[in-house]
């Protein structure tokens, strides 16, 4: 069943067991978990990392940017978590699902190559 709000947890490590609604957040592994928005029950991992997802919290609410698009599973669900809340996207296309796996893979070549001698 789809979720619409999600609780969120500072935890050291992520669970074995991970609740539905609950994002965990280790902020010592720079790992974000959580099952799909969706109900299919798949974990989905946001790795915090400057090519990955950025994390904010106020103190109050966690947000992930950018969007979570879950284009490897059979769901296949987008959404946005913003201030403790799903914000349900459409799905994409083929072809844009295409054009942002090569668009993230450059933006994460440009990012690393600066450390490269």
């Amino acid at each position: 069943m789809k979720i619409n709000t999600i609780k969120h947890e500072f935890v050291e490590y992520i669970p074995d067991e991970i609740k539905e609604g609950i994002l965990y957040i280790s902020i010592e592994f720079a790992t974000a978990t959580h099952k799909c928005a969706c109900g299919c029950g798949e974990h989905i991992v946001t790795p915090i990392r400057p090519t990955d997802w950025e994390l904010t919290w106020n103190r109050d609410t966690i947000s992930l940017y950018p969007s979570i698009g879950n284009w490897a599973l059979p769901c296949q669900s987008h959404y946005w978590i913003k201030n403790d809340k799903i914000v349900w996207s459409r799905k994409w296309s083929e072809y844009e699902i295409e054009f942002g796996r090569k668009q993230d893979k450059k933006k994460k070549e440009k990012y690393y190559k600066k450390f490269k001698k």
